[in-house]
Order: C-alpha cells, then structure tokens, then sequence
C-alpha cells in the first residue's frame, strides 16, 4: 500500500519541486522525477501480479459526513494504464531534450502536474475523486496548448486553447451532474455500490447520456471529435504527445470502468447508435487523413480513426472486446507517440510539416528512417507488431456482434495503410530537395526514445500474454457488472 501511495504522490511533488528549482534544472528533474515514477510503477505491478486478488486498493475515509472515501484502486486493467502513462512521461521529456521552451519550469511542472491528475483518473475508485482528477488532468494540458504553442498567430493559439477547454469542461459538467443523480439516488459513488446498484432503466438511459457525453469527447467519437485536429495541429509536440498517447484513454477507460458496468440498461439501449457512431468515425477520419498535407493533422485523424475502433470493440460487451480494447490502448498509446516524435523531428530539421515540400529523408538519416518505418508498420498492425492483437481482437468481437460493421470498421486497416503508406513514401522515398538534402539523422537522445517505444512494439506484439494474464480478472468482474 505504501508503494502505491508514493507513486500515486511522487508525481505532484515532483511538479512542485520542479517548478521551485527553476528553468535550469526543469528537463533535468522532469526526467530524473518521471522515470523513478515509473521505476516505482513496476514495482506495484510486480505486487499486483503476486497478489491472491491481482489487485490493490487504499481507502481511507475522507468526507465521512458524505461517506466520500480517498480510494484507489490498481487491478489489471489499471496497472496497464497506469505502466502505460508512467512510461510515456519520461519518453516524452526524453524526446523534447533537444528542443528549448520559454520559462521551462513552468512548462515541465504542468506536464508532472497532468501525469498526477493522469495517474488520479486511472486509479481512483471513488466517483467524487475521480472528477476531481479527470478536471486536474485537463487543467495543464489547456495552458500547454495556449502558452506553448508555435504557432507565432496568438489569436490562433488563443481560439484553438479555448475550443479545447470549452469541449472538456462542458463535457465535464455533464459527468459532474451524472455524478451527483448517483449519489442522491444510492449514497455512495463507491465502485463497490456502483457495480452492485440497479436503478431502473429509465434513469441509466439519462445517466448514459451524460457520462457518455464527457468520454466521448475526450476519446473522441465522431461527431464529438471537432476540437481534436486543431489543437494537435496547434499544440507543441510534447502536449500533443501526451493528448493523443494517453489522455484521451482517459475517455475509453471511462467507458470500460464507470460507464458500461454502471449503467448496463442504459449501455444496452444506446449501443446500437454509438457503435454506429463510432464506425462512421473510424471511415471518417481515414478517408479525410487520406486527403491530409499537414503531416500533424494526419496523424490526427488516424488517431479519430483507431480509437473509433477501440470504443466499438468495447461496447460490443464481450471478453475478446475488452481484452482487445485494453491492449490496443497500450498500442495506440505507444505508437501515436512515435508517430509524433517522427513529425517533431522533420519539424525541427526542415521547419515544415507539409508532406508536399519533403523528400528523399531515408537517403541522408538511414537510422531515422528505419526507426520511422517500424513505427508505421506497427500503426497499421503488422502481424507481430503491438498493433495486431488488439486489431485482432476488436474485429473479432465486432463480428460477433455485426458482420456488416465489423467489415466496415474493419475498412480501418486498408485505410490506415494507404494513408500510412503514401506518408512513408512521400516523405521518405525520391529525391532529396532544398529542405531535406542536408537532413540530420538521429542524435542520441532521439534514438533513445525510439529504442524504449520500439521496445514496446515488439514485446507486446510477440508476448500479448504478458497483458492477459493480469487482465483476465479485472476484465470478468467488468463484464460480469455489465451483464446483470
């Protein structure tokens, strides 16, 4: 338990410590405080996986008169989640090390201060403490958007900010409200009262709407997608690394672990019209990354398009769909990541993103490229890459919910190789021009960060077994909630 605490609670110390220190120190203490985070996290993973229930939970009483308890809760299907953004932290401090920021203290303190929130939201086991850090998670990720950005336009960087923060917060007041029809109705936002409660169905039918509301947004299903292409288009490399690789499981953890067992009558009602969403989205946002020139946006709506299948596997309530949702989410996560840090360095060696102007990358960078095409390849699910098992499993189980949908959805890997591809080619392959011909290739710390994700590519590509193991428990008390 103590192990727990002091990896839910290093990352807020570490924000304040870094914020103190000042810019000279900032990368240095963001990197060294992130990865004893996620040195800490193996170890409550290593606890997790010995113990008889494959789960830990803290509780203490907190607002008794209120019978508000501080709970958390780490099982298989958190442990991932909370491995996965204690990770990606340090990854994503590693990758911005070239680069230098304005008043970095601050900047680097936010991003500690979100993986607080992050780590919050994926192991709270009380409603009320849940909110609490689903709102503090997003609060330094809408001030990295709009004082970092680089786009020189401050109008620009102000609307696109604002657009973000308007779409959260109202999704948020939607949960808020959620939250607390809950607790009227049953007393408790307890995890154990929720997934025992039964409310009649035309209450959960209303509830639904609301939480779905929040999660969809944030995941985000079409057509609650609109502010995404913008702000990671808008936002510095590191804010949209840490938006795409692990806030918006924010969303899809919310749905696996508040919503559909919550509310299973509801779930059952409004399944149907949001797995038909969420299709529409996964052919939306590839056929318009299709037609993308912007390398950012690109990749921004190959994200719409894999988490669309994410959310439709898990709504379909099998144990194939969770499984597949919960090990894609790791996937997507490692991979966006990539996809990123791939964008970021064209950036900062040609100061363009427009597939149009570049060229000929792999004849003058050969380690860059090869680095590049493995994570492509993982993007569009490889056989033996991360990206294939979830893939795999999520099709699956759409399957056996619609074979019609499910050959739609599955329109997903075609899709996502040609635009994928033709990237690839366009940036990489032909002649090298004025921007690219004297293109550097990989520095140390960039290669280091790619050597960590494609790590990742290939242990959970050949070893899945290594996530179902744990996962198998979580994922049958859920489904259990949701089936009664």
């Amino acid at each position: 338990m103590s192990l727990l605490l002091i990896t839910f609670i290093l990352p807020l110390i570490a924000s304040v410590a870094t914020f103190a220190l000042g810019n000279k120190m900032a990368k240095v203490l963001a990197l060294l405080f992130s990865a004893a985070t996620f040195v800490l996290s193996i170890g409550v993973y290593l606890s997790v996986a010995h113990s008889e229930t494959s789960s830990l939970q803290f509780t203490a009483n907190w607002i008794p008169e209120m019978n508000i308890h501080f709970s958390l809760l780490v099982d298989g299907l958190s442990i991932w989640l909370l491995l996965l953004t204690n990770f990606l932290v340090p990854v994503v401090v590693l990758a911005s090390y070239q680069k230098s920021f304005k008043n970095e203290a601050a900047l680097y303190a936010l991003v500690l201060l979100m993986q607080f929130g992050l780590v919050g939201v994926f192991t709270a086991a009380d409603g009320f403490l849940f909110y609490i850090f689903w709102e503090l998670a997003l609060l330094p990720i809408y001030f990295i958007v709009w004082l970092w950005s680089e786009n020189p336009d401050e109008q620009v960087r102000t609307r696109t900010a604002f657009k973000f923060f308007i779409y959260t917060i109202a999704g948020s007041l939607f949960m808020l409200l959620g939250f607390m029809y809950l607790y009227v109705k049953l007393g408790s936002l307890d995890l154990s009262t929720l997934y025992s409660s039964s409310l009649d169905s035309k209450d959960q039918i209303i509830l639904f709407a609301f939480f779905f509301a929040a999660f969809a947004i944030k995941i985000p299903i079409f057509p609650f997608h609109t502010w995404q292409a913008d702000t990671y288009r808008e936002s510095p490399t590191i804010g949209t690394m840490l938006l795409s690789g692990i806030m918006l499981k924010m969303g899809i953890y919310g749905l696996i672990r508040w919503l559909i067992p919550v509310l299973p009558l509801g779930t059952a009602f409004w399944t149907p019209y949001v797995i038909a969403l969420c299709v529409i989205g996964v052919i939306y946002g590839a056929i318009i990354a299709i037609r993308q020139d912007n390398l950012k946006s690109l990749l921004a709506y190959s994200s719409l398009s894999h988490v669309g299948l994410i959310a439709a596997g898990t709504l379909v309530l099998t144990n194939e769909g969770f499984q597949g949702a919960s090990i894609q989410m790791l996937a997507h996560g490692v991979n966006v990541v990539g996809a990123f840090f791939i964008a970021e360095i064209i950036l900062q060696r040609t100061g363009t993103l427009s597939i149009s102007q570049l060229g000929g990358i792999r004849t003058v960078a050969p380690k860059f490229f090869t680095c590049a095409v493995i994570m492509v390849l993982a993007s569009v699910a490889l056989p033996l890459t991360n990206g294939f098992v979830g893939e795999f499993l999520l099709l699956f189980s759409m399957f056996q919910y619609n074979t019609w949908l499910a050959v739609l959805a599955g329109t997903t890997i075609v899709l996502g190789a040609v635009y994928m591809l033709w990237m690839t080619q366009r940036v990489f392959m032909g002649n090298v021009n004025s921007r690219t011909e004297n293109f550097e290739d990989l520095k140390t710390t960039e290669l280091v960060v790619f050597v960590l994700l494609i790590a990742c590519v290939f242990i959970f590509g050949v070893y899945p077994k290594l996530v179902f193991d744990l996962l198998q428990t979580a994922s049958g008390t859920i489904l259990n909630a949701s089936l009664r």
